[in-house]
């Protein structure tokens, strides 16, 4: 039976260590800020914006939401993004994605200031995050490393197989991970859709991450005894057994429990520390302009 992982645990701890530079940062008369960009309405999204204002609440963050039209110009999203680069409110800014069709994703990435990117979207940061540079690392990628070793499993020197390469999680994780830096140094192979056999691939993993966007996608037979799996994914599905929706994961967890070593739960895994690592990249943001 494989330890559970408690991103929830991990993500308390790392709060109260935010929690410690906040109240530093507020003595020298620095109120750490947040801002997120929503366009739209849409409900994940509200969901997941207040679980970052209740985290932001615990550590004594200021946190706004800006919402904007569905059917905002790129021009005006922009010219907002601007207004909020030159707020000095405002250490840290995000944007909700997904955005709405209309809407060029990376040229407003893009355009938030590579100083205010709390979220290492914006191609600047994300080169200095290849590059093995000083910079924000993107919060679900960041979160999975800091899952890793603080739990015990740290990524270093060990074969680390990442399903999935969305600009999002896939793409930047291989970034981090490889670099030749405490925390990283894993050999990484990334999967795909592309990728031929990929159970013969995903069971040489010490450390299997499921990003794929795609329910009870890893199944048991896709891992090899005691590998360590973290699960990014996060799908609503309806339960048989009581008609309602439920949250799962990329991982099959009732089967590959049985036979990894250590595996995180959905909810309550890599989630929590997504959000308390988009906190620690805003404060640090602050430190740094405030030094």
């Amino acid at each position: 039976m494989a330890e559970i992982i408690d991103g929830r645990k991990i993500a308390a701890e790392i709060r109260e260590e935010i929690k410690e530079r906040v109240a530093k940062l507020k003595d020298k008369g620095v109120a750490p800020g947040l801002v997120a960009i929503l366009v739209g309405e849409d409900p994940a999204s509200l969901s997941y914006l207040r679980s970052i204002a209740r985290g932001c609440e615990k550590v004594g963050m200021l946190m706004e939401t800006v919402e904007l039209p569905e059917n905002i110009t790129q021009e005006k999203l922009e010219s907002k993004i601007e207004e909020l680069n030159k707020n000095p409110r405002f250490h840290g800014i995000i944007l909700q994605l997904p955005l709405p069709k209309h809407l060029n994703t990376l040229k407003a990435e893009s355009a938030i200031s590579p100083d205010k990117d709390v979220d290492g979207t914006n191609p600047v940061n994300t080169g200095k995050l290849l590059l093995g540079e000083e910079t924000f690392l993107p919060s679900t990628p960041y979160g999975v490393q800091e899952l890793l070793v603080r739990s015990g499993y740290s990524p270093e020197g060990r074969h680390v197989v990442i399903c999935g390469r969305s600009n999002i999680v896939g793409k930047p994780l291989m970034g981090i991970l490889i670099q030749k830096q405490k925390g990283a140094n894993a050999t990484v192979t990334a999967c795909h859709t592309r990728t031929k056999d990929l159970p013969s691939i995903t069971r040489q993993a010490d450390i299997l991450i499921a990003a794929i966007g795609k329910a009870k996608a890893i199944t048991a037979d896709m891992i090899k005894e005691g590998a360590v799996v973290i699960d990014v994914g996060v799908n609503q599905i309806e339960d048989a057994s009581t008609g309602k929706f439920k949250l799962v994961g990329d991982v099959d967890f009732e089967t590959v429990k049985e036979k990894a070593g250590a595996i995180t739960p959905v909810p309550g895994g890599t989630g929590p520390v997504t959000t308390a690592m988009l906190l620690a990249n805003t404060t640090k943001a602050a430190e740094r302009l405030n030094r």
